[in-house]
């Protein structure tokens, strides 16, 4: 590999500009979904009935517009045109009844106050696209430049299309915040003015290259668009700082093609295993039911995969057409000698291991309780002052509205069961009113009377749609009560029944994560295990270092439970397995050293001491490049879900980094013999070694 890159550097830095060209074009043309709930398993009933709802009644997005102090004809004259935007099936509020000629006061009462309060009243949009899609978005934004602030558009895609707008905002800051924090630690702790610039040119490369073959997968989420970019430039910069050191060894006693070509070779053959970790981390996402995760666990294995290739490939090729002349930019490095360090860590093994046995219990009570302070409604994620968050907030004070389920029934149903099971959903707490066929006619106005725009919302050859508008707020516990009882009366008239919404959708979400959660951590520290065994040739040392770097993890998630902090419900997923997969490097290299030192003949004590060192200086800078590279993101980003993911991994650098320092040598010295007695290449050490 090495005599390779060495021989073709200039047609490898040609061929790699050349491929950025048709990358870039395919990261301009990603699309980019903006709906976690469309992550969903297509086999969940509430994904089952959205499409039906799609197909049957070609209605997708739903949205109530909240408009305030306008009369009747100009209300009527406003659905009128919203009803002529692209894409909106059909716009109906109590104009629509008075343009039929029904009076809006002999309706049902739960029904006219649901729609009419004081000089307020509701207008609902139903689409003929899906929540998310980027048609929808797009007419959200007409809808709300003929209400002109006369109206309020609520609803999950005035969310989306808000995020969206807020997303592409400051997707370029974050990366700016990113790259300017990471300079600053590489200009500090490298020994090159110019060589940290020369690793930004290329990571950014492998990232273009990373972001552009996204385009194979047809869409990712927006999470995986703000996080990317981001993670892909923490994780892989150690490789090209490993390449780096390795030249600068070389260089000493070597001319500098020959000196390359053997840092190139040592470079792949050290991060392979490194950079398995890591991969193994992202992979375990791609596991997941709710499938976020596998398109952000694909896209960042991609990533770290390319950063491997660009650490010895273009990174070597950019610094061969320097040559002599980086030297001239050659500066001091700040670290010094961690010898007192070192020796104190030692010295000070049992008190170490005694405060690790004390902290652990609280940071594994905090890790359990976590969970149970998740957050699963997105709108909970952005800033209140958006005008879908102003629009929901109206609808929740002035109409006592929070939600609209929507089931789908058999249109062969019959009036009177029917009737009796809207009288049942009638009765459930929580429910403010209960709007389908059987309710607007309550036996006052006949069906034929209806305009069509209002029976064509509510029934179709195949389903009869019932609107049941809720008191209560997506994810809380009233609201997994109500859609139980929801479920259970629809279905006992009904069994192929469907109850669509995004209160239903997000209840499938919550029960499907919890199990994520648990498959996730599982084969994530299984298939790290496995890595570090045939890396480390050992049975023991894979728990050791597994058992340092969890800790890391649940003082880490632990510390949002006790500081009261409330995180996305994909955060701790992601964090458990990105944190261990990424930082477990950390401990690697600490514990390759410590068995080098011990197979030469070093006492357990001496080994520890070498170990860390000379392990101290690498890992303070990845762990340092890391927490660089996404507590400016965290500080800066409007998206909560953003935001607290870039917090815990720049949390989780700097804590795995002083678990690993701390904590890892005092094990290794005393589970000396075990290790001894379960590494290959260890048991003939002569009992002599203290």
């Amino acid at each position: 590999m090495g005599n390779f890159v060495v021989k073709f550097h200039k047609w490898i830095l040609g061929f790699v500009m050349v491929l950025m060209v048709p990358c870039l074009f395919g990261y301009m043309n990603t699309r980019v979904n903006y709906d976690m709930l469309n992550y969903l398993p297509d086999s969940m009933e509430t994904v089952r009935g959205q499409q039906e709802l799609l197909d049957d009644f070609h209605k997708g997005a739903f949205s109530m517009i909240i408009t305030e102090s306008i009369d009747s004809a100009t209300e009527s004259a406003m659905i009128e045109e919203i009803g002529k935007v692209e894409h909106v099936d059909t716009a109906i509020g109590p104009g629509s009844l008075q343009t039929a000629n029904i009076p809006a006061e002999i309706l049902p009462d739960n029904i006219y106050q649901t729609f009419r309060k004081g000089d307020e009243s509701l207008i609902a949009v139903f689409f003929d696209t899906s929540t998310s899609a980027d048609e929808t978005m797009d007419a959200i934004t007409e809808i709300r430049k003929i209400v002109d602030g006369k109206a309020y558009v609520s609803g999950m895609s005035a969310l989306v299309t808000d995020l969206r707008n807020l997303s592409e905002s400051e997707e370029l800051i974050y990366i700016i915040i990113a790259v300017s924090l990471a300079l600053i630690v590489m200009l500090v702790f490298l020994d090159n003015w110019v060589i940290p610039f020369i690793f930004l040119v290329s990571i950014g490369m492998m990232i273009l290259i990373n972001m552009g073959t996204n385009f194979m997968f047809g869409e990712i989420s927006y999470i995986t668009k703000a996080l990317a970019a981001i993670l892909q430039l923490a994780v892989t910069m150690d490789y090209s700082i490993f390449l780096w050191h390795s030249y600068r060894e070389y260089l000493k006693n070597e001319p500098k093609d020959k000196a390359m070509k053997k840092a190139i070779d040592t470079t792949l053959s050290s991060v392979l295993g490194s950079s398995a970790t890591t991969i193994a981390g992202f992979i375990a996402l791609c596991f997941m039911s709710f499938t976020l995760g596998l398109d952000l666990g694909l896209v960042m294995a991609k990533g770290v995969l390319l950063g491997v290739l660009g650490s010895v490939t273009v990174l070597p090729s950019i610094i061969l057409l320097f040559g002599d002349r980086l030297k001239k930019f050659d500066h001091r490095t700040i670290f010094s000698s961690f010898n007192t360090v070192s020796n104190k860590i030692i010295k000070y093994t049992p008190v170490l291991l005694i405060l690790f046995i004390i902290i652990l219990p609280p940071a594994i009570i905090g890790y359990q309780k976590t969970n149970e302070s998740v957050y699963y409604s997105l709108s909970e994620s952005l800033p209140s002052d958006m005008e879908f968050a102003i629009a929901n907030r109206k609808l929740n004070e002035d109409f006592g509205l929070a939600n609209v389920h929507m089931v789908l029934s058999s249109a062969d149903l019959g009036q009177g069961q029917a009737t009796k099971m809207t009288d049942e959903l009638k009765s459930i707490e929580g429910v403010k009113s209960v709007l389908n066929l059987e309710a607007l006619t309550n036996n006052e106005i006949p069906e034929e009377m209806l305009p069509t725009t209002i029976t064509d919302v509510l029934k179709s050859d195949k389903w009869e749609l019932t609107l049941i508008v809720s008191e209560y707020k997506t994810a809380s516990s009233e609201m997994a009560t109500q859609i139980e009882k929801i479920n259970n009366i629809i279905k006992s008239y009904n069994e192929s029944a469907l109850l669509v919404g995004e209160a239903s959708t997000t209840e499938d979400m919550i029960k499907l994560t919890s199990i994520d959660f648990q498959v996730v951590n599982a084969i994530s520290i299984v298939a790290i295990f496995l890595i570090i065994a045939i890396v480390t040739r050992s049975v023991s040392l894979p728990f050791i270092l597994i058992a340092v770097i969890e800790s890391a993890i649940f003082v880490n998630l632990g510390l949002s439970y006790y500081t009261g902090s409330q995180l996305s419900f994909i955060t701790p997923i992601c964090i458990s397995t990105i944190q261990l997969g990424a930082t477990v490097d950390y401990a690697i290299l600490m514990t390759t050293r410590y068995k080098r030192e011990r197979i030469n003949h070093h006492d357990r004590k001496e080994s520890a001491i070498i170990a860390l060192k000379t392990s101290i200086p690498s890992i303070l800078v990845s762990g340092f490049g890391l927490f660089a590279a996404t507590v400016g993101v965290s500080i800066y980003s409007s998206v909560d879900m953003i935001g607290s993911m870039c917090m815990l991994m720049a949390r989780g650098a700097i804590i795995s980094m002083v678990a690993v320092i701390c904590f890892l040598p005092p094990f290794l010295t005393f589970f000396d013999s075990l290790i001894i007695r379960t590494t290959i290449g260890m048991k003939n050490l002569t009992k002599g070694t203290k």
